[in-house]
């Protein structure tokens, strides 16, 4: 008996080892990072904002803020900017001073490498006099009630009792604060700013412009004038490519960004209608991308450039939110908030519930505009999804957009909800990631993941390790591939533990903790805490690529815009074969083919063919890869 009750223990304790060694392990993660695959450009206009400049002019660039979204939302749809003023939908249509022409020149002046984005209105209508204002200071002295949202401007009677405090009890009359709105007067502010005799601000600061915000719930944002209900998706394109064709003729380089559309609820569906071309019914993304297609075939105009979205994601939990950039790309995800996908196919189908939003308009695209269209991708309002996240949880949710966006090309992002934890988490990426990404492959990819970004001379390389484990840190093994890192000790940068409070100073004044990590035969192990978000700062233990001295900077591209045929001149002294590849924005293989570098004359490759826009060239050896920008004049 007392043997059998030695060996039951003996059994116990080595099921428990066993346990032991299977939590430990389960805390192991390994990386890839294969520098020579997925390469693709880091738009500098995802570290974005909204809204901003309350602070000093330094600490936005000390943050490295490259973007910001100036034109307030729905406040811009009834903006008149001959005037300078507009229409605040949400107290009482109340009109107000605004001046874009000041607040252009302020960020001209002080940040002249920011992009800005503004907006053009669609909505017909906009703010004409304040002289027909709701009196709120004399009603409740300016305080924020229910009944805030009530059409009052226009001499309009309060509701202050009843269930329904959104309606007022008499409705103001819009036409006394209002007036028509056509699209040469909305595009008239271009000629105001660049043309002859105008302000005098340069046009490429202003590259942007939102095709007016969130129309897809004008018949609750501007129901003053949407009355009769959301206006017909028909009648908004028609608008809409108005506008877009007119802006086009007078600055042929503006990038024209829409549909900004409210958020998943909204993608899929215009109000209530039914949306169908020649009898085929079309959820209201691809209504939208067939319908600028279609325009594009018949006028030879590009009328959407960028394909804007707002998100403002659903998650029951922290955990849950901590998986919402997931939604985006990720085709197995079952994204929490899934209702407006649910209609995609024109009824209501409760198996559709993984949305990867950009993945579909990606697909769209292509099968409507064309493979190799050029077309970008961009979010001008998000939020984390979680309200009043602590710190450590925007940082961690944050890293992991921005860190999406930039595995996957997006064009521009650009937060609307900004929390604690988002300047440092900006800072860190802004800063220290480099301009290429590159492929990683995490063993746990939902838990940590890895975001590489390579240096254009591909001498350094930035690898971002975002733990989402709430409780646990994660010991990582990263092995690097097509990149040789110099043997020895790299800097390290960390986010962890922030404080409640905001910790972002300066650039050299923040939450950063700075460490090292031994680099050996191209691979380091680093232990990364729970809820953290750490750059690995790596030298090439050689020049470029594959250890070799080969630099980016030894590959000359000329012309450059080129508008026929780009030739390609190699500083190698031998004649070697190389391939020869060229991708889009997005990473996508426009062109491939073999060459061979005879040691002095240049080869040529043709891009006649392709739309005016940017791409990327890359020429592989069987020692080196090198990639440069080039541009497809008009």
């Amino acid at each position: 008996m007392q043997l059998q009750t030695n060996l039951i223990k003996r059994i116990r304790i080595t099921l428990a080892l066993m346990l032991c060694i299977t939590a430990t392990h389960a805390q192991e993660v390994t990386i890839t990072i294969d520098a020579s695959k997925d390469i693709r450009a880091v738009s500098p206009y995802i570290y974005g904002n909204n809204n901003g400049y309350d602070k000093p002019a330094q600490f936005y660039r000390d943050a490295g803020l490259r973007m910001s979204r100036m034109n307030n939302g729905n406040n811009a749809t009834k903006y008149n900017w001959r005037k300078k003023i507009t229409s605040h939908p949400d107290w009482y249509n109340n009109v107000y001073s605004y001046s874009w022409d000041a607040r252009s020149k302020l960020v001209s002046e002080n940040h002249p490498n920011m992009q800005i984005m503004w907006a053009f209105q669609l909505l017909g209508r906009v703010a004409s006099s304040n002289a027909h204002n709701f009196n709120e200071g004399a009603f409740n002295n300016y305080q924020w009630w229910e009944g805030v949202n009530q059409n009052l401007a226009g001499g309009g009677v309060p509701n202050t009792s009843g269930t329904n405090l959104h309606k007022a009890a008499v409705e103001g009359n819009m036409t006394l604060y209002t007036q028509e709105w056509p699209a040469d007067s909305t595009v008239g502010i271009l000629n105001h700013w660049f043309g002859e005799g105008g302000l005098g601000l340069n046009k490429e600061q202003f590259l942007y412009w939102n095709m007016d915000n969130e129309p897809d719930i004008w018949n609750g944002t501007h129901d003053d004038v949407m009355s009769d209900g959301l206006l017909p998706a028909s009648e908004f394109m028609d608008r809409y490519i108005e506008v877009a064709k007119k802006a086009k003729e007078l600055f042929p380089g503006i990038k024209i960004c829409g549909p900004v559309t409210t958020s998943e609820w909204q993608w899929f569906k215009w109000g209530e209608e039914r949306l169908t071309i020649d009898g085929r019914y079309y959820c209201w993304f691809e209504y939208f991308i067939k319908r600028c297609a279609d325009e594009e075939k018949a006028s030879g105009v590009r009328v959407v450039d960028v394909f804007d979205i707002h998100h403002y994601p659903y998650a029951p939990n922290v955990t849950g939110a901590l998986q919402n950039h997931r939604s985006f790309f990720d085709k197995t995800y079952i994204y929490p908030g899934a209702n407006g996908v649910k209609t995609i196919n024109g009824g209501w189908d409760t198996s559709q519930n993984k949305v990867y939003i950009f993945q579909r308009v990606n697909d769209w695209l292509d099968k409507h505009f064309g493979p190799n269209h050029g077309i970008g991708l961009g979010v001008s309002e998000w939020s984390t999804g979680v309200d009043q996240p602590n710190p450590n949880v925007a940082s961690v949710i944050y890293a992991s957009t921005l860190g999406t966006f930039a595995n996957h090309g997006v064009e521009y992002f650009t937060p609307w909800t900004w929390n604690v934890g988002m300047w440092e988490t900006l800072h860190l990426f802004s800063r220290y990631a480099r301009e290429y990404s590159v492929s990683s492959t995490s063993t746990l990819e939902h838990t940590v993941s890895a975001y590489s970004t390579l240096s254009e001379a591909a001498d350094s390389m930035t690898v971002i390790l975002v733990n989402r484990d709430q409780s646990a840190p994660r010991t990582v093994t990263v092995n690097l591939t097509h990149f040789t890192a110099a043997e020895g000790n790299h800097k390290t940068l960390q986010l962890s533990s922030l404080p409640a409070a905001e910790t972002f100073k300066s650039h050299t004044n923040n939450a950063l903790k700075e460490n090292t990590v031994a680099v050996a035969s191209n691979s380091f192990t680093i232990t990364v805490p729970s809820l953290s978000t750490t750059a690995i700062l790596l030298k090439a233990h050689t020049v470029g690529v594959q250890g070799i001295n080969n630099r980016l900077g030894d590959m000359i591209l000329y012309p450059n815009p080129a508008s026929e045929t780009v030739s390609i001149l190699l500083d190698l002294s031998t004649s070697v074969p190389v391939r020869i590849t060229l991708y889009d924005k997005q990473g996508r293989t426009i062109k491939a083919l073999d060459a061979w570098h005879d040691g002095h004359s240049p080869i040529r490759v043709e891009v006649a063919s392709l739309q005016p826009g940017i791409y990327f060239l890359e020429v592989k050896g069987d020692r080196f890869v090198s990639v440069r920008k080039v541009v497809r004049g008009l």
